[in-house]
C-alpha cells in the first residue's frame, strides 16, 4: 500500500470526540482503527517497518495505548517488548522518571534489567502531544544503559509543539509520525 493510501486508511478510522475529556478538547479516538483488522494490521506493519529502518532491537510501549500498539509491532518485527508504566504499577526494582504535565507532574517507570547496553530501543505510542511522556521514556532508556533508536507514533498533534520540545531529548534520534494533525 502506498504511503498516501495508508495515511488515508488510518485517518479514516480515527474518530473525533468533541469536548472529551473536557470542554473544548477534540479527542482523537483510535478504537475504530483497532476494531478494523485491515487498518490495525496496516498500522502494525508501518510501525514495524520504522523499527526495522532505524535498527531497533527492542520496543518500549507507553502506558496505555502504547501497549496496544507496541506489543503487536514487537511481535511483527521479531523484537522484545518493554512496558513503561505509571509509577507504582511494576513489581520489583524499577527506574523512575518524573516529567511535567500541563497542570502538574507525573512519573513513569521501567524495569532496568530488561535493557542492555547494546539495545537500540524504539519508543512506540499512539499520540505525540506535548512530548512529556516520550521524553521521560527516552531518559529512562538511557538511564537503563540502552540507546534510543527513535520515537514512532501513529499521530502527532503538531499544534501542541511536542516535536520542538523533544528535540534536545532526541539527541539526533528520529521522530516518526505516520499522521500529522
Amino acid at each position: 500500500m502506498s504511503a498516501a493510501a495508508r495515511q488515508e486508511l488510518l485517518l479514516s478510522r480515527i474518530r473525533d470526540v468533541h469536548d472529551y475529556p473536557q470542554q473544548g478538547v477534540v479527542f482523537k479516538d483510535i478504537t475504530p482503527l483497532l476494531a478494523d483488522p485491515a487498518a490495525f494490521a496496516e498500522l502494525t506493519d508501518a510501525l514495524a517497518e520504522l523499527c526495522a529502518r532505524h535498527g531497533a532491537t527492542k520496543i518500549v510501549g507507553l502506558e496505555a495505548r502504547g501497549f496496544i500498539l507496541g506489543a503487536p509491532v514487537a511481535v511483527r518485527a521479531g523484537l522484545g517488548f518493554i512496558p513503561v508504566r505509571k509509577a507504582g504499577k511494576l513489581p520489583g526494582a524499577t527506574l523512575s522518571q518524573a516529567y511535567e504535565l500541563e497542570y502538574g507532574t507525573a512519573e513513569i517507570e521501567i524495569h532496568a534489567e530488561d535493557l542492555a547496553p547494546d539495545d537500540r530501543v524504539m519508543v512506540v505510542d499512539d499520540v505525540l502531544a506535548t512530548g512529556g511522556t516520550a521524553g521521560a521514556a527516552m531518559e529512562l532508556i538511557r538511564r537503563g544503559g540502552a540507546q534510543v533508536a527513535g520515537v514512532a507514533v501513529l499521530m502527532e498533534l503538531g499544534f501542541l509543539g511536542g516535536r520542538a520540545r523533544l528535540e534536545p531529548t532526541l539527541r539526533g534520534a528520529p521522530l516518526e509520525a505516520l499522521l500529522t494533525l
